[in-house]
């Protein structure tokens, strides 16, 4: 169990403004247990800081699993096939198609 002395470092000020953030309300016993809880959080957090892992090979996918992307490329046909599409447009605007406005 941790001390109140070793839980400084949340005081309750940053409690409070957490849960203001949260939209949450806490009681003034919730404030300081959570003081004292979110200040062990961050001394585990230390003590995983100071372990050593530069001999550790840094991995990003441990399945083994890659991801397939193509390039970007333009699938537009020919001139003539977009003049076609926009021919058959209900509304257009030069290049565009013109859609009705749905948000006033």
């Amino acid at each position: 169990m941790i001390s109140k002395e070793q839980a400084s470092r949340i005081n309750l000020e940053q409690v409070e403004y957490i849960a203001r953030l949260a939209k949450i309300e806490l009681t003034e016993k919730e404030k300081e247990k959570f003081s004292i809880e979110l200040s062990s959080i961050l001394d585990y957090i230390d003590k995983l800081n100071q372990v050593d892992t530069s001999k550790i090979e840094q991995i990003s996918q441990v399945t083994g699993l890659e991801n397939k992307t193509r390039g970007d490329e333009s699938r537009v046909g020919s001139r003539e096939s977009r003049d076609k599409i926009f021919e058959e447009a209900p509304a257009k605007k030069g290049d565009y198609f013109k859609v009705p406005k749905i948000l006033e």
